[in-house]
């Protein structure tokens, strides 16, 4: 864990891909301009971060640290009571890792994990920054930000969250490859996925984890797909695969394609002429640089309903619709349907929402991050 470069950066958090892959994003971007930096993630043992970080090429250190549940059952309340044991757990493993790596800077990006670690840099003079993705704070970053260097956003009027001084608006950091796509990369992802390049194309993602609601309303829909003019690139995460490809089997020659995960989402988004989405600010971030029409599902399921204060920041700029999840069963996939052959409006929301996109938001917040 010890390193010797003159940048030693620490870079905190985690917990969904909206979390890590921004996270990643700086990473690769402080590379870039500094190839020699050391770099060190520390996320939160059992989550997702644990796997996709050293797939992207980093160490990465687990915390054994949890979020506060939601569910009032008694399962929900045992895992809260135990909470204040795993902070401290966690504050005495970032001391420790702290010692060892000896950072020159410490980067939250956002969720429990980056809680202690930044707590215990903020005790021993170590500078950071935070990275808030969402147009409504979350509640870790709200804590850290009296004793933060510099506040990263991607939305306009955080100052009722933050101190003023401390905002810089940068974006949020997206994956390098992502970007609006012409016609050999269109053609690439039909091949990629096996798609009719006659056909209109929609996209159903519920995020890397997969959505609950968004995954109900294939279902539903599955029995009442009647147009061949139509075919649906569906990822449903680890927990919806099994289901998806079982309802779709029913249904023989029926152009919906399940997958647990999409690897290569370039070619998902080039391919799609219309996404169904959460409101994740990662995932807006992305849909955003790639240039493309969306029908925003916020999740009800996350602090404070950011979600929807994220998809409302683009509803009012004419760049995305809104359905809720509550309405979502009824109406979402006829409301898809009925979009994706409106060419016109198809083309309106893409151009709009490509204007709200910061694609150098990760170059931006690496030269912060070496300045200090």
């Amino acid at each position: 864990m010890k390193c010797h470069n003159e940048h030693r950066i620490i870079i905190s958090g985690g917990g969904t891909g909206g979390h890590i892959f921004p996270a990643i994003s700086i990473a690769n971007a402080i590379r870039i301009q500094d190839p020699g930096a050391g770099i060190l993630f520390v996320g939160a043992l059992g989550r997702m971060e644990m796997e996709k970080v050293p797939e992207a090429g980093y160490e990465i250190v687990g915390l054994p640290i949890a979020g506060l549940q939601r569910d009032m059952s008694w399962k929900g309340i045992k895992a809260n009571l135990m909470l204040p044991l795993q902070l401290l757990r966690s504050i005495r493993e970032a001391r420790k890792i702290i010692r060892g790596f000896r950072p020159t800077v410490a980067v939250g990006v956002g969720g429990y994990a980056s809680g202690p670690l930044l707590w215990v840099a903020r005790k021993k003079g170590i500078p950071y920054i935070l990275q808030e993705q969402n147009s409504y704070a979350g509640k870790t970053n709200k804590i850290l930000a009296s004793g933060a260097s510099c506040i990263c956003v991607a939305y306009t009027g955080m100052e009722k969250f933050f101190p003023a001084s401390k905002i810089v608006l940068t974006g949020n950091p997206i994956r390098n490859d992502i970007s609006p796509a012409g016609k050999p990369l269109r053609q690439e992802a039909m091949t990629h996925f096996g798609l009719d390049p006659h056909k209109k194309t929609i996209l159903v993602t519920g995020g890397s984890l997969g959505a609950g609601t968004l995954n109900r309303c294939m279902h539903d829909f599955l029995p009442r797909f009647k147009t061949d003019q139509v075919q649906i690139l569906w990822q449903c995460g680890k927990n919806g695969i099994v289901q998806a490809r079982e309802a779709v089997d029913k249904y023989p020659g029926i152009p919906v394609y399940p997958h647990e995960f999409i690897r290569r989402m370039d070619l998902a988004y080039a391919a799609a002429d219309l996404i169904i989405s959460r409101a994740g600010a990662g995932s807006i971030s992305e849909l955003s640089a790639a240039k493309k029409a969306c029908i925003f599902v916020p999740s009800p399921n996350v602090a404070e309903d950011h979600q929807t204060h994220n998809a409302m920041a683009l509803v009012r700029e004419n760049a995305g619709y809104l359905v809720s999840d509550k309405e979502a069963p009824e109406i979402l996939m006829n409301k898809a349907l009925e979009l994706v052959f409106n060419t016109r409006e198809l083309e309106t929301l893409s151009e709009n929402i490509l204007k709200l996109s910061r694609p150098d938001a990760a170059a931006q917040i690496a030269s912060i991050i070496l300045e200090l």
